[in-house]
């Protein structure tokens, strides 16, 4: 990683916690982009040294544009935005569309992440395959993270503002659940 280092941002979608740096050369216009370590994007000896540059990030090819402002004179500001949000937007509005736990499941660091609108299930960046049924009180998700049996419960909180709870059970035990 060269001085022309200009932001480092975290960023968690449902395949893991992404990590995303940008350097800007201000004297040469350079940009390089990297995302978990490895460049993405490399762009040498431009004349414009503000403007966007776009690039997928995760195993969904979530869509990211860096901003690139001038403030005054040689000073910059880089803002990301995630799906034409601000990365502030893109995480409060992920925070209502999914659910993420983790947990420690044979001395390994699990993280798991249901979609709720999907009901998609990913675990470490994979996607688990799943069982849905209904049940009397609203439905479970059943899935198997090695040895262990698991199943996220859905049910009504009986609340219009508060919509359904998500819960997930690891052999028959209640995970709480964590906020990102």
């Amino acid at each position: 990683m060269s001085s022309d280092l200009a932001g480092v941002w975290e960023v968690a979608l449902s395949d893991g916690v992404h990590r995303i740096e940008f350097e800007h050369g201000t004297t040469t216009g350079k940009r390089v982009i990297l995302v978990d370590g490895k460049e993405v994007l490399r762009r040498d000896w431009m004349f414009k040294l503000v403007g966007k540059e776009t690039f997928n990030v995760g195993q969904s090819d979530t869509k990211a544009t860096i901003n690139i402002d001038a403030v005054s004179g040689f000073a910059y500001e880089y803002t990301l935005e995630i799906n034409g949000k601000s990365l502030k937007q893109y995480m409060e509005n992920r925070s209502k569309i999914t659910s993420t736990w983790l947990l420690n499941l044979d001395g390994i660091d699990c993280r798991v992440v249901l979609e709720k609108d999907t009901m998609d299930v990913w675990c470490n960046g994979e996607k688990i395959d799943t069982a849905g049924e209904f049940v009397d009180d609203g439905t479970e998700t059943h899935f198997t993270l090695g040895d262990h049996n698991c199943c996220v419960k859905a049910v009504s909180s009986g609340k219009r503002r508060d919509g359904i709870i998500h819960t997930l059970l690891v052999d028959g035990t209640e995970i709480t659940e964590c906020t990102e």
